[in-house]
């Protein structure tokens, strides 16, 4: 099983993140901040990942830190499940809908993090939560799993419906990446011999 454990413990948060890539979607997910809890809870469902997070963050300032650092802790336990990936499939694409919205993800698990999009997500607000986090989150993810990340909106004008789609087209095109290649199961799938 490709598992990881995850604890990440700074002056403005305190997580413990569990991930195993060859779950079911199990998923107990605990952040703090509402929304964010259902957008892991879709990317967690749609991959078939098991995954547990607990948050503790200081969200009386905002919820950025919470955000950001579960990020950078997702990524981590992303990069720390694939080991040296050898057998991945390694890329994965797909145009994800929800309802009125259309979501295009790609993935490339490159060992060079990076993060490109183009949500264009109309308000700034979901609820209570700041849509510009959904960068900061992607970002923090894709740099520390090392993958390389692109998300568009291909149309859309619902946010809730947008972010959503990308969360979990996320989670899908994550879960495509991720598997193992039975053709070539024991190749790192790169000419340079290394991801």
């Amino acid at each position: 099983m490709r598992e990881s454990h995850i604890r990440r413990k700074t002056g403005e948060t305190d997580i413990t993140l569990t991930l195993n890539l060859d779950g079911t979607g199990k998923h107990d997910i605990q952040t703090g901040v509402g929304f964010f809890d259902h957008m892991l809870t879709g990317f967690a469902r749609h991959g078939s990942f098991d995954l547990t997070v607990t948050c503790s963050g200081d969200t009386w300032v905002d919820d950025h830190h919470s955000v950001e650092d579960i990020g950078i802790a997702l990524g981590d336990a992303v990069a720390q499940a694939l080991g040296e990936k050898r057998g991945v499939r390694r890329y994965a694409s797909l145009y994800l809908p929800m309802d009125e919205a259309l979501i295009l993800c790609a993935v490339d698990l490159s060992g060079r993090g990076g993060y490109y999009d183009a949500l264009d997500i109309p308000a700034q607000k979901i609820g209570r939560f700041d849509t510009e986090l959904v960068y900061e989150f992607m970002n923090a993810f894709a740099v520390h799993a090392g993958l390389t990340l692109h998300l568009r909106r291909v149309c859309g004008r619902n946010s809730h419906h947008i972010v959503e789609g990308a969360f979990k087209a996320l989670g899908r095109a994550l879960r495509e990446a991720a598997a193992i290649d039975p053709e070539g199961r024991d190749e790192i799938p790169s000419t340079k011999g290394m991801l």
